[in-house]
């Protein structure tokens, strides 16, 4: 499970920000706590703020690192010189002379399985530009207090470069290998070093998406669950289906053979009931409603999350959902009995109604927030201070979000649209 994630001056966020999902020292709705180890981790951590305050930069960043510890394996070398784009280097904090041209720092704290030890990783990176600065991998196991053991650190600019903690058989081979602009990890895992393999793996079982970006919805709306040919799981994705729209009953699936220029694909039908009638009837999948469309492309995700114990990722949850299926998504991360492999769900939303202290904890409840030189930071409701005060489990979350008490709301003054479009006739 991610226990935390730290970046730094990666788009909009220029300074040391943390996403923590460790639980705090609170009462308020505690059979939602996990216990690994030693640690107590939250399945859910929703992300609240106005538009452009940040939000989707926390996802887009752990985004970022998600992607370059899988791919970068590939950057660097003959690869890099024929081709400019093969390198993926970040967007640092712009509006900063410093800022623009320093580097950007990635790290994770998580922890794997009670049966695979319940041992706690630190993994990170600094890049420049690209360039790797800095990598470093440490572990504690269940029964340590404290201190980490070093898996291995590098550093390329003090030339430094510590494997002890990896066979001695693969020092040789990484040490050739190795590009400027390549992880370890990343490496390591394509030269199927255990340790670093392991570690690669844990990022493949995330899953992103953007509801909130149109391109991205239509690729999702693309893509099938895994074996759909298969009549068990296209039961599977009934009985998911059955939750929020039980007037599916059945679906047609046809497979279009490939052709010399189209891949192979699949046609799909979803089988309705006819009223007051034994019959159904069956129209294309793509003519559903945009909500059923949008869950039949989470669909994938959440099984695969929920298989692996995996973290999912969504920009802009809400969109085109009603608020009870929002919630009932929630509550299938936060019930033990439905997830049992410890998935977790971080999210942005605009929507303030999962702002209940009914449904969510104060330290599953964060805040972004832009100031006015563009400079975002991340806060928790749990961390909130007023007037030397924090905030109490039985406060109305939401009225109070709505009012601005706790900041990361729009400062909204009146559009001046009608006075432009009389002056504009007036020309």
């Amino acid at each position: 499970m991610l226990l935390q994630f730290r970046f730094k001056n990666y788009k909009s966020f220029r300074d040391d920000t943390i996403l923590d999902l460790t639980a705090e020292k609170i009462t308020e709705l505690s059979s939602q706590v996990v216990r690994i180890g030693n640690e107590k981790i939250l399945p859910v951590s929703a992300i609240y703020g106005a538009n452009a305050s940040g939000k989707s930069n926390v996802l887009d960043a752990f985004r970022y690192m998600h992607i370059y510890v899988i791919n970068s394996f590939t950057y660097g070398g003959e690869a890099s010189q024929k081709n400019a784009d093969n390198t993926f280097p970040p967007t640092p904090f712009l509006f900063d002379s410093k800022s623009r041209e320093d580097m950007s720092t990635f790290e994770v704290f998580y922890i794997t399985p009670e049966e695979d030890g319940a041992k706690t990783y630190q993994y990170g990176f600094c890049i420049h530009h690209k360039k790797v600065i800095e990598e470093w991998l440490y572990y504690r196991s269940k029964t340590a207090r404290g201190a980490f053991r070093t898996i291995f650190y590098r550093n390329t600019e003090t030339k430094e470069l510590d494997l002890s903690g990896l066979p001695k058989r693969v020092w040789s081979n990484i040490k050739v290998s190795l590009e400027p602009e390549t992880l370890i990890v990343s490496l390591g895992a394509k030269l199927k070093v255990k340790k670093l393999k392991e570690v690669r793996d844990w990022f493949i079982h995330n899953e992103f998406t953007d509801f909130g970006d149109p391109e991205e919805n239509f690729v999702l709306s693309h893509i099938t669950p895994k074996n759909f040919l298969d009549k068990t799981v296209q039961e599977k994705v009934l009985t998911f289906f059955s939750a929020f729209d039980p007037s599916i009953v059945d679906f047609n699936v046809e497979e279009i053979p490939s052709t010399d220029t189209d891949k192979g694909s699949l046609k799909i039908d979803a089988v309705h009931k006819v009223v007051n009638s034994e019959e159904t009837t069956s129209i294309p999948l793509r003519m559903e409603s945009a909500g059923t469309l949008k869950m039949f492309a989470l669909y994938p995700m959440l099984h695969d999350v929920l298989e692996t114990g995996g973290t999912l990722f969504i920009d802009e949850l809400n969109g085109r959902l009603h608020p009870l299926l929002v919630r009932n998504i929630l509550i299938t991360f936060i019930n033990p009995e439905v997830n049992t492999k410890h998935a977790q769900i971080v999210f942005t939303t605009h929507d303030p109604w999962s702002l209940n202290n009914g449904l969510l904890r104060r330290d599953e409840i964060w805040f972004t927030e832009k100031d006015k030189d563009g400079v975002s930071s991340l806060y928790s409701l749990v961390d909130f201070v007023e007037d030397d005060k924090k905030i109490r489990k039985d406060e109305n979350y939401e009225k109070n979000y709505l009012l601005g008490k706790y900041g990361a709301i729009p400062y909204l003054k009146p559009f001046i649209v009608a006075e432009e479009q009389e002056d504009y006739g007036k020309k």
